[in-house]
């Protein structure tokens, strides 16, 4: 089984970039972040075409999630946004997959560490700790996927110096990110030996991509009987060189057996 995330930046300019990736990379699930599009508008007739279910989420213009699968979701048990936390952004989308919880987020900005976009985000991955412990206790295989906009650690940064303090990178945001290890759940990419300086993020700006200057920011972490069936975890940086590119790339992790 494999599953993917990917902060495709506009589904409507990225769908084509998409529709090739699914065919070349043939994933079980994928799921996506920011397809700024509204309901209307998600493209579920060309993703179908491919081989793809979808659920979707989405607002205009920004934020917007979705989840796709080749089988085995089960629709009944869809989850739009974390539960009893009061929010107006599309940002989250859960469903079950022949037997795996799969959580698609798309984690705040937050801006800057003193900004009221911030404060939003601490209080957001507080819900979202609190809920996924919840789930954990009825879904015991689960994986939370997504475009987390937190950096973890200094080895996860181009340059640690420069961004030690700003956003993504401030201790507030890594101390959310080990409360969610601390639930159980552990960072797929780092089960295995990976590439010194892997990212998964470039800016557009000052050639980031070219110099390889850039974050790893989007995460899949598993709970402990995803851990045990995990083969292998990567970032592919191919789509990072199309035309047009979304400034995310795809991270993938693979399992073996039920």
């Amino acid at each position: 089984m494999k599953i993917a995330t990917w902060n495709v930046n506009s589904l409507a300019v990225r769908l084509p970039q998409v529709l090739d990736w699914l065919a070349q990379e043939q994933p079980d699930v994928l799921v996506l972040q920011e397809t700024k599009l509204t309901d209307d508008k998600f493209p579920a007739d060309a993703l179908a075409d491919a081989g793809y279910q979808s659920l979707w989420f989405g607002q205009k213009t920004y934020n917007g999630v979705a989840l796709l699968a080749r089988k085995g979701l089960a629709v009944a048990d869809e989850v739009r946004n974390i539960p009893g936390f009061e929010d107006p952004q599309a940002r989250v989308i859960a469903a079950t997959v022949d037997g795996v919880r799969v959580i698609g987020a798309y984690f705040p900005n937050g801006q800057a560490p003193d900004s009221d976009k911030f404060t939003y985000k601490m209080a957001w991955l507080e819900a979202l700790n609190r809920w996924i412990a919840t789930e954990l206790q009825t879904h015991a295989s689960l994986a939370l996927l997504g475009d987390y906009n937190i950096a973890p650690e200094d080895r996860d940064v181009h340059d640690p110096v420069a961004w030690a303090g700003q956003i993504h990178c401030t201790p507030e945001e890594r101390a959310r990110f080990q409360a969610l290890q601390a639930l159980g759940l552990q960072d797929a990419f780092r089960l295995f030996e990976q590439p010194p300086r892997s990212w998964s993020w470039w800016d557009y700006r000052n050639l980031a991509f070219r110099k390889n200057q850039g974050l790893r920011i989007d995460h899949i972490l598993v709970s402990p009987p995803l851990v045990a069936r995990t083969t292998s975890c990567r970032i592919d940086k191919t789509p990072r060189k199309n035309e047009r590119p979304s400034d995310h790339a795809p991270v993938l992790i693979e399992l073996d057996g039920a």
